[in-house]
């Protein structure tokens, strides 16, 4: 009598170690499914946590909020925790979970191709090993990859000069003239520890950025006790959070007067902050709060005070071996060069090449700009599910809690596929684009359109961001729906 085996559990490959592979992960482990590899190209874990280590790396969502809601944890040392503390968070989540000694260290993804004859993709590593997987998950997110911008004579730089995304902590920055090149959400944070130590610091601003109070708190012994005690009082603080993180996301499309409240708030801490007109002038943005990241921080307008710091908003022509050279012919001397200047965010899976059915890549895909149902999957590549994938991002949100959603509709997806071995999922075209139509519609209705950031590709198209709140993202992944997909099985065609 033949033996009856039960069917194999699909096996999985996540590409990444960050927030959002570990949410993946994490999730699959509370669904009972271990048939998983995560690849990761460093030696930690952490992502954006384990690169970003320049001088005051932090969050600007609250730690409360800005973690798994399965994990929560008391012990944070501040509502806004610094670099070291969230790495040590996902470390502990990953060994808590069982995951770290899923995690191949040091194997970084160089392409994946969908393999139309098993049904399976075959990942291949930047060594040449290829592994075969039923679903493949890449997690590599948006912020992973450093752009620099494209300045004459960059290279020519005599002295030290790094991405704020690969800090160089053996440079002697002690009374140095530090030159700093983009206004972003890192350079806040860096630029007033700079000040502190360097002889004279130079900002370069191309515009000027909606900055906030951040309304941060040590959380003292019994705050952390408390949290301990009685759970409920740390959940109580996320919702709280959550609550107003919803309302502010509202004022990017749907409703204006939250913007007009941000640039009151905005302005008024501009003006409390900077006394000088001519400085406050050259820090007061030109486009409506919201179109660029907003940013929270206390200390960068009073650094930017100080006098032993300079704005400077003459554009850059060229960087000389002696420094930085602007439209109006003066050159700017410096010893240390710092880009501040943000990542390739639109570039989505940058450099790995991806191939699904009939040999379709990608890249070529996406040539006009990324795309993908939920954010998620796109046609042609079945049993490919894209964490922090295209228009994911959010101007007033925890992303974690976007990636929990992601997580729970891709284990859903995994429970689908175990019980049609053979089997893989294929999002129908005809799904997705209906999906991306209204989106776009939404898109075009947002303050995104109003202004030119890293939310939008060289063609105007706003392909990072999610045009609504987070719990309108949680309604729409909260169940998976197989007729949205095609059931594609190996060696034949979909049905």
């Amino acid at each position: 009598m033949a033996r009856s085996t039960a069917p194999r559990p699909p096996s999985v490959v996540i590409i990444g170690a960050g927030f959002g592979g570990l949410a993946i992960a994490t999730e699959l482990v509370r669904a009972g499914f271990a048939n998983f590899t995560i690849l990761e190209r460093a030696d930690e874990i952490g992502g954006v946590w384990r690169e970003n280590t320049y001088p005051g790396a932090g969050c600007d969502i609250p730690s409360p909020l800005y973690s798994f809601s399965h994990r929560p944890n008391p012990d944070w040392p501040m509502r806004f925790s610094l670099q070291a503390d969230i790495k040590t968070y996902l470390e502990e989540v990953a060994r808590e979970y069982g995951v770290t000694g899923r995690i191949r260290f040091g194997t970084g993804a160089a392409s994946a191709e969908f393999d139309e004859r098993s049904g399976r993709w075959r990942v291949r590593t930047e060594a040449g090993e290829v592994i075969e997987a039923d679903v493949l998950v890449p997690a590599v997110g948006q912020l992973s990859q450093p752009a620099l911008p494209d300045i004459a004579g960059r290279e020519s730089f005599r002295g030290p000069a790094f991405h704020s995304a690969a800090w160089d902590h053996d440079a002697d920055l002690a009374g140095k003239r530090i030159a700093v090149i983009g206004t972003g959400a890192s350079a806040i944070q860096f630029v007033p520890k700079l000040q502190r130590i360097a002889g004279h610091v130079t900002v370069f601003q191309r515009s000027a950025p909606w900055i906030v109070p951040k309304n941060d708190v040590a959380y003292k012994r019994w705050h952390r006790a408390l949290f301990r005690r009685l759970p409920v009082t740390q959940k109580i603080e996320r919702f709280r959070i959550w609550l107003i993180c919803e309302f502010l996301s509202l004022g990017l499309v749907d409703l204006p007067p939250v913007r007009r409240y941000l640039e009151r708030l905005a302005s008024r801490h501009l003006e409390s902050q900077v006394p000088d007109p001519e400085l406050r002038a050259k820090l007061t943005p030109d486009y409506e709060p919201g179109c660029k990241r907003a940013l929270f921080s206390n200390d960068y307008y009073p650094a930017l005070t100080q006098p032993n710091v300079s704005v400077e908003t003459e554009k850059i022509v060229e960087i000389v071996p002696e420094g930085v050279r602007t439209a109006d012919g003066v050159l700017h001397e410096a010893d240390v060069l710092v880009y501040g200047t943000g990542f390739r965010a639109t570039d989505f899976l940058v450099p790995m090449t991806v191939r699904g059915r009939g040999g379709a890549e990608l890249a070529e895909t996406w040539r006009d700009g990324a795309w993908a149902y939920l954010g998620m999957t796109v046609p042609g590549f079945p049993n490919l599910f894209l964490v922090y994938g295209p228009n994911t991002n959010l101007g007033g949100n925890s992303i974690v809690y976007m990636l929990e959603s992601q997580a729970r509709y891709i284990v859903q997806a995994v429970r689908a596929l175990a019980g049609r071995p053979g089997v893989a999922l294929d999002v129908k075209p005809e799904v997705a684009a209906r999906f991306d139509t209204v989106l776009q519609r939404k898109l075009g209705r947002s303050v995104w359109t109003r202004c030119s950031s890293w939310y939008r590709n060289e063609a105007g198209r706003i392909v990072n961001n999610w045009p609504g709140t987070v719990t309108q993202y949680r309604l729409k992944t909260r169940a998976l729906d197989l007729h949205d997909y095609r059931a594609v099985t190996a060696g034949g065609d979909g049905a």
